[in-house]
């Protein structure tokens, strides 16, 4: 029998989807993994990748999309807790703010809508990744700013905005790279539908498009 049997695509608007998430909190496997997740998040925490001057993409995203795409919504609001709040315990900044761990939390659920169960593509990584940014990073993440630091929204918002934004395509095409990397294992483990396999042969389709179309213009 194979080890993905009954892991199939599901809508979030359907009853199985949120059966399917429930069962995940009980799978030992899952569980398992959303314990080495949240300790490489708070390991990873700290690192980041230059961008340009002020923008810097941190490994910590690429964490709670593993987490979200492979534990469905229901755990991934439990890792993001988990997570924030033992990183908080690990390297504590000033006092406890619980805004951030909502956003903790809301982060890796937002994956979990987008890609558990789902059909992969890279239009689907990016309304994602926008969805993620708008929402979260920028119009919630300004009203923390806000109460924390006593600047107007709007200030924070603008800045938020434009840094967001700008980063938007590499952490989209972060994103793609990384599950094309790590859909084989992942289907051959059983922790995800065999049918999100069809995303990598696309996905590197693409890429060699873009690449070749990218020699082209430098030649």
């Amino acid at each position: 029998m194979s080890k993905n049997q009954g892991k199939t695509l599901l809508s979030p608007f359907s009853g199985a989807y949120w059966r399917a998430a429930a069962e995940e909190l009980k799978n030992i496997r899952v569980l398992v993994l959303m314990a080495v997740l949240v300790a490489i998040s708070i390991v990873v925490s700290g690192f980041y990748i230059p961008v340009a001057q002020n923008l810097r993409i941190y490994f910590s995203f690429i964490v709670s999309t593993v987490a979200g795409w492979i534990g469905g919504p229901l755990t991934a609001l439990v890792y993001g807790l988990v997570t924030d709040l033992i990183g908080f315990a690990v390297h504590p900044s000033g006092g406890f703010f619980p805004g951030y761990t909502l956003t903790s939390m809301l982060g890796p659920l937002f994956y979990a809508l987008f890609f558990y169960r789902s059909k992969l593509s890279l239009l689907r990584i990016f309304l994602c990744k926008l969805s993620v940014n708008v929402w979260i990073n920028i119009l919630l993440g300004s009203v923390w700013s806000a109460m924390l630091y006593g600047k107007g929204y709007y200030f924070y918002l603008a800045n938020s905005a434009i840094k967001n934004l700008l980063l938007l395509p590499l952490e989209t095409v972060i994103m793609a790279l990384l599950l094309s990397a790590l859909l084989p294992v992942a289907v051959k483990s059983g922790l995800v539908p065999a049918q999100q396999l069809a995303f990598v042969s696309r996905w590197k389709g693409l890429w060699g498009r873009m690449k070749a179309f990218s020699s082209r213009k430098s030649a």
